[in-house]
């Protein structure tokens, strides 16, 4: 998986650094009606599986972070959030649309991808998620 360097909340992340542990990495926006549904799942998978591993980083991908920022202020945010203005991690891992988001195994590398996001999809997502999880 590229490598992101980005700065967050309340202060810098790094991907490389969360390597032995499984990561969903997600990109999203907020104009992006999709990701409101997202959050409250994020929050869910972090706080259920986080003690397991898991890792949720949310990239923010506005050129203005104060529209993430208001976007912010109505979530529950239990994981990391990170900002792109520039869209670079994007283009990195070539998104093709938002919500984007990417399970990298604890070797760090990329192990499924997933576009959009509906109560549909939660499931086989967490599947993927305990399978990897499982793997040590």
């Amino acid at each position: 998986a590229p490598d992101i360097q980005l700065p967050t909340i309340d202060g810098e992340m790094n991907l490389k650094e969360l390597q032995g542990k499984v990561v969903y990495l997600d990109f999203w926006a907020s104009w992006c009606v999709p990701c409101r549904a997202s959050f409250p799942w994020m929050a869910e998978i972090k706080h259920k599986y986080g003690p397991k591993g898991l890792e949720v980083v949310a990239v923010n991908l506005d050129k203005d972070r104060a529209l993430a920022d208001t976007f912010m202020e109505y979530m529950e945010i239990n994981f990391l959030v990170a900002f792109d203005e520039s869209g670079k991690s994007a283009e990195n891992y070539e998104l093709r649309g938002m919500p984007g988001s990417y399970l990298i195994g604890r070797e760090g590398s990329i192990q499924a991808s997933h576009l959009g996001f509906k109560d549909k999809d939660k499931s086989k997502l967490e599947a993927v998620i305990k399978k990897l999880l499982d793997q040590k």
